[in-house]
């Protein structure tokens, strides 16, 4: 199998597990009785490691390339949820969200510097489009599997469904079946390490990390939120997995078309204009009270959402100086991951104190921040 290809499929198969088992932790600490403080802690734990480490993984995966993270990854994401199989109880998800966090963090980075290693320019685009075609696929499939293992088998029997999705990408990256994608010049560079934040200092990379940021936690604040919302609103969890189901299907039509709409759209305009619908639809949530409302909702948002993705993943690769397209992957992540260790404290503090509707005007506010920034960033030409 060609290497792209398979880079994505392995991707694929763990991000279910991942992404699955941020829903089964969040209605299991439900099912037992947790607050929506305790969910927006178990969901933090996710991010603080990655948030710590990702910046280091992404020099590492410069070195080294991307086979070793890859399995370290997969092998991490198995025994996190074997672990919530093994203890189904708040302190084993505690430990779930913590090991299955930071090893799906080195699997991300690493997939993502493959990617763009192995793409020519011309392709880049295109190739993280179909990249992000694997997320929406692992995005549907996982709340729906999830939602029905919880349904069929319970909780604790859930994790186990989804450790099993980790062992085809642990066998075949034992196997030693990716190609060389590590940067020379990082692999040469000795004990040569630029600063942390050395990125930074241009103002385009500055700004273009900040939208980055807010599209990713607008992606992922909705897997902590729609559980405890969907279960308050009455829901079951199947109910819930189908309308978690629906932003993944919209997602992945938005990823469909984006190799077309990327040769004649520029990224800027179709960045700011997709904040601005996805903050929208975020304010339509507490309205919206049934299946088939937050279904429409939640359309939206995977549509507005995923349809930059791939184009700011090109303009972060583009602007990324030789050798550090790694590390300016895991600066990134560091970012989020910072974002997604304190948003979620944030947003269970104001879901247990005042409801849930201020978590998703808040993230309408950023939204809509972040919306305004990008046109701006439209109107003038690239920072040298």
């Amino acid at each position: 199998m060609q290497p792209l290809p398979l880079v994505i499929i392995l991707l694929v198969l763990d991000h279910v597990a991942f992404n699955g088992s941020r829903i089964a932790v969040s209605l299991t600490a439900i099912h037992q009785g947790a607050s929506a403080l305790t969910v927006g802690l178990l969901m933090a734990s996710y991010a603080l490691l990655p948030a710590l480490l990702a910046v280091p993984a992404g020099r590492w995966v410069d070195r080294i390339g991307a086979q070793r993270p890859m399995l370290i990854g997969s092998a991490g994401l198995g025994i996190g949820c074997l672990l919530a199989f093994a203890l189904p109880n708040l302190a084993a998800l505690y430990a779930t969200s913590v090991i299955i966090g930071l090893s799906f963090m080195l699997i991300n980075v690493a997939a993502y510097h493959a990617v763009g290693f192995l793409s020519v320019p011309e392709q880049r685009t295109a190739n993280f489009s179909f990249m992000a075609l694997g997320f929406s696929t692992s995005s549907f499939i996982a709340p729906l599997l999830t939602g029905l293992s919880i349904d069929q088998l319970g909780h604790r029997f859930s994790f186990a469904v989804l450790g099993l999705f980790t062992v085809l990408p642990a066998a075949v990256l034992a196997l030693a079946a990716l190609p060389e994608t590590r940067s020379e010049r990082a692999a040469g560079a000795g004990g040569q390490r630029p600063a942390m934040f050395d990125l930074l200092r241009d103002p385009y990379m500055r700004r273009l990390f900040i939208a980055i940021a807010v599209l990713t936690v607008a992606w992922d604040i909705y897997t902590f939120a729609m559980p405890v919302y969907g279960t308050q609103i009455g829901l079951s969890a199947s109910q819930i997995g189908i309308v978690m189901g629906s932003f993944a299907a919209a997602s992945f039509v938005a990823r469909l078309v984006m190799p077309m709409v990327a040769r004649r759209v520029q990224p800027w305009p179709l960045i700011a204009a997709s904040m601005m619908v996805a903050g929208l639809s975020y304010a339509a949530v507490p309205f919206s009270h049934g299946v088939g409302a937050l279904m429409a909702a939640m359309f939206m948002l995977g549509l507005s959402l995923g349809a930059p993705h791939p184009m700011v993943l090109t303009l972060l690769h583009h602007a990324a100086p030789e050798g550090r397209a790694g590390e300016a992957v895991g600066l990134r992540t560091m970012f989020i991951n910072t974002s997604q260790t304190a948003l979620p404290l944030v947003f269970g503090l104001l879901g247990t104190a005042l409801g849930m509707a201020p978590l998703f005007l808040a993230m309408t506010a950023a939204l809509f921040g972040g919306g305004a920034m990008a046109r701006r960033m439209a109107r003038r030409p690239r920072a040298s």
